[in-house]
């Protein structure tokens, strides 16, 4: 069973809803006691990295998060809750992060290099590049766009680029992994057959080769 980390910040019923339409009953805690029955854990989020840290320390998921990764479970993060998996967030000033994946969340610049503006928040629908096609997240994912909505991005090692986008002249790690502990900064509830496939693939399998 999939337990969901409601940790006051997380698009909970979308992703219910979607994890119920591949078949899934999911449950919602933030009880560290509760998830642990889970077989796998899911941190969605929206909000401010700041916000969201504070929330998981109050509620001590913080520790359970990073001893489920320790221990080898599947852990998958969503929009926010794929950005708290990293080191640090320059949001709102410098707060460390969960440190399960080597990366620091930053603020998109609004110009490219050569001085030409660009709308953030990245807000809509962009296409997916393959970085690593054999992850288990991308099996039988096929070519095409997702939904983003976010004003921060990652910078993160090629190792743990699984799937990355492009927005202004920033590449956007989309699709980030490493061992058991996956995350997409897009919303896969929200992104059509591609998204629903990566949920299938972290739900019905997630088995890291």
């Amino acid at each position: 069973m999939i337990g969901i980390v409601d940790y006051g910040m997380g698009n909970l019923h979308s992703v219910t809803k979607g994890l119920e339409r591949i078949g899934h009953t999911p449950f919602l805690s933030e009880d560290p006691k509760e998830l642990e029955k889970a077989s796998k854990i899911l941190l969605p989020g929206v909000g401010s990295f700041r916000d969201g840290m504070r929330e998981l320390q109050e509620r001590g998921l913080d520790e359970f998060l990073k001893n489920w990764a320790q221990s080898g479970r599947q852990l998958l993060g969503i929009c926010l809750g794929m950005q708290l998996l990293f080191e640090e967030s320059e949001e709102n000033g410098p707060t460390p992060g969960l440190c399960l994946l080597p990366g620091h969340v930053k603020r998109f610049s609004g110009k490219t290099e050569t001085g030409h503006s660009y709308k953030v928040p990245h807000m809509g629908w962009n296409r997916l590049n393959f970085q690593q096609e054999h992850h288990p997240i991308l099996k039988d994912v096929p070519s095409g766009h997702v939904y983003f909505v976010h004003s921060y991005v990652v910078e993160t090692s090629n190792d743990v680029l699984v799937s990355s986008s492009e927005y202004g002249d920033q590449l956007v790690p989309a699709v980030v992994g490493r061992g058991n502990v996956w995350g997409t900064q897009f919303h896969p509830e929200k992104s059509s057959v591609l998204g629903m496939q990566m949920l299938k693939n972290f739900a019905n399998d997630g088995e890291v080769s």
